[in-house]
């Protein structure tokens, strides 16, 4: 599973022009599934969001967590973040879970992180979206987790 993570001041998800997420200061993420991703990774994936240390503590130091700091987490399932770049002009998107088991880890990644943290909105898998973010930093990193 890999997830980009940006630290956000705001961010938002619309499909059809309808809001269908929005945060204030937190995180939004980007995330793939992979082919052999399972119920361990999202579980691990969601540890590492709810738990990644972005954001600055009382001397400027990336310290905190989003759990830390009581920050929103948005997350939008984006296949394309699996694609297959090393060779060519065209990506190929062999690594990427089907259709079908990518919404389903999708959806648990949602769940599990709304068990652990009270602010979690989320764009919708398979639609055409678009996403606004006001990136604070900026600040960007790229999370793996690998299939068990």
């Amino acid at each position: 599973m890999i997830a980009v993570l940006q630290r956000v001041s705001e961010a938002r998800v619309t499909v059809a022009g309808r809001p269908t997420g929005e945060i204030g200061r937190g995180l939004m993420v980007l995330v793939a599934v992979e082919k052999g991703d399972g119920e361990a990774t999202v579980e691990r994936m969601a540890e590492r969001l709810l738990n990644y240390r972005v954001f600055p503590d009382a001397d400027g130091r990336m310290n905190r967590s989003l759990r830390d700091i009581g920050g929103g987490l948005l997350l939008v399932p984006q296949f394309t973040l699996a694609a297959d770049t090393r060779k060519g002009t065209r990506p190929s998107f062999t690594p990427a879970a089907d259709p079908d088991t990518g919404r389903r880890l999708f959806d648990h990644l949602v769940t599990v992180c709304r068990r652990h943290h009270p602010q979690v909105a989320c764009g919708r898998f398979g639609a055409d979206m678009q996403v606004s973010l006001v990136n604070d930093g900026p600040v960007t990193f790229i999370l793996e987790v690998p299939a068990r």
